[in-house]
């Protein structure tokens, strides 16, 4: 009798998963919770403050500072679908999720990646057509151009993720539902499933291979035609400047690419390491691009930087 009331107990699949903070050191979670909340304030401040700025200011109103504003709306997005939820396990302690919460953030969050992976592709483009077709660059990417673009990234990543909550709801949880980060990864939650995951896997893999490795090659190609149209100009002084619009993009598709990467071979191979290490890479991942990407935006960017500058010193005054 025991024995069957064990095993339909096993049976029973956890309709809630929970969240960990430090592993093996969850009474030290608070230290890293006022970080986190100013991490999360400058967030929204920059990104907040490069939407307005772009907006105020006409002379903004141009086709990268239209994809750096799909950019910023993407961080904002980002930010606000992990951050409440990590500060609710670093700050308050507040760890259970019910797993149809947790589907939906998963589903926000690798959305998001995909939408921001697509839109650092459209800035490839960008960059390529205003610096080997500059006198055409308007016209080829005129407004309606860059919202039919915006609609394109934004139904290629529903369509790459409508499947992920079908995928792991089918999944029974019968095992251990804690959770290796301070939200919920698609990778993650799989794990814990007492079923066979290897539709989850390859579908997967598909997603990966046939958008982000896709991406990540149409940016090198972007970049290999712009070095050389770049190398063509006979003007040291020309060609230095045209690579200098480059600058804040580059550095956005390595915030963005890396830490996914990252993670990505973290899940794949690294078992062995310290969950310390595998909690720092996921925190890195969901918390430092929307970070960066309006910092180097505004510090790489000559009118963004000259814009802010003046509206700090009218506030001054």
């Amino acid at each position: 009798m025991s024995s069957s009331s064990s095993s339909n107990e096993t049976l029973v699949s956890h309709q809630t998963f929970v969240l960990i903070g430090i592993p093996g050191m969850q009474e030290k979670n608070s230290w890293v919770a006022f970080p986190l909340f100013v991490l999360y304030a400058l967030t929204l401040l920059g990104n907040i403050m490069i939407l307005y700025v772009i907006k105020i200011d006409q002379s903004l109103h141009e086709p990268m500072y239209f994809f750096l504003c799909l950019l910023a709306c993407s961080d904002l997005a980002l930010c606000m679908s992990t951050m409440p939820t990590m500060l609710g396990v670093y700050w308050f302690d507040s760890r259970e999720v019910p797993l149809n919460s947790c589907i939906t953030q998963m589903f926000f969050i690798h959305i998001l990646q995909e939408i921001e992976s697509g839109i650092l592709v459209a800035m490839a483009f960008d960059r390529l057509i205003a610096i080997r077709d500059p006198l055409r660059y308007k016209s080829l990417l005129s407004n309606s151009v860059i919202a039919k673009i915006g609609i394109a990234i934004l139904s290629r990543g529903f369509c790459f993720c409508f499947p992920f909550p079908f995928l792991i709801k089918r999944l029974p949880f019968c095992r251990s539902n804690v959770l290796s980060h301070s939200y919920c990864l698609h990778q993650d939650a799989m794990k814990l499933a007492c079923a066979g995951i290897k539709v989850n896997i390859i579908y997967g893999l598909v997603v990966v291979m046939c958008s982000i490795m896709l991406d990540v090659l149409i940016i090198l190609v972007s970049y290999i035609l712009i070095l050389k149209t770049v190398l063509s100009i006979a003007s040291r002084k020309e060609c230095l400047k045209a690579l200098n619009t480059c600058v804040a993009h580059i550095s956005a598709i390595l915030i963005f690419y890396i830490p996914m990467i990252g993670i990505s071979v973290a899940h794949r191979f690294g078992k062995h390491l310290s969950p310390i290490v595998h909690m720092l890479m996921a925190n890195i991942f969901v918390a430092v691009p929307p970070l960066l990407n309006p910092v180097v935006y505004s510090v790489k960017t000559k009118q963004i930087r000259q814009r802010i500058g003046n509206i700090l010193q009218f506030k001054n005054k």
